[in-house]
């Protein structure tokens, strides 16, 4: 069975660990709508913080660390910091997540849930994950 999570307006940190703990649990998840998930604080200091991440990984010479610049990927990486990644338990688990930028034709008639823990009334500055992908330059978004 296939869990179909909805992120639009949810915050990234608080939907990220609680698809952390259902993969781990050998859910499958599916997030649809990410480049609408929420990111608080300062627009310019999130900003600031992925282009730091983006650019500590040297491309030219093609040495790591390679960070995502699209909204599902830098979701996914999220999650991953927050699994066993060096486990084979951690590496099973993240096959099971799959996350998308829309909603795709497959997932268009599926029921989408709304994560509750991950939902928050946003009261001061944020951004959202497209956002965020669109200044580091990606082209999908």
């Amino acid at each position: 069975m296939v869990t179909v999570i909805d992120g639009k307006n949810a915050v990234l940190g608080r939907l990220s660990s609680a698809v952390a703990e259902k993969i781990m649990a050998g859910e499958e998840i599916v997030v649809v709508n990410c480049e609408s998930i929420i990111i608080t604080g300062d627009r310019d200091k999130v900003f600031a913080a992925y282009k730091a991440k983006v650019d500590r990984g040297e491309c030219k010479s093609r040495k790591g660390p390679f960070y995502p610049r699209r909204a599902d990927l830098l979701f996914k990486r999220c999650v991953r910091g927050m699994i066993p990644w060096t486990s084979t338990s951690g590496r099973n688990a993240y096959r099971r997540l799959h996350v998308f930028v829309g909603v795709p034709k497959q997932f268009s008639d599926a029921e989408l849930v709304v994560e509750e823990q991950a939902m928050k009334k946003i009261t001061g500055k944020y951004t959202t994950l497209g956002a965020v992908a669109k200044f580091l330059g990606s082209k999908v978004w």
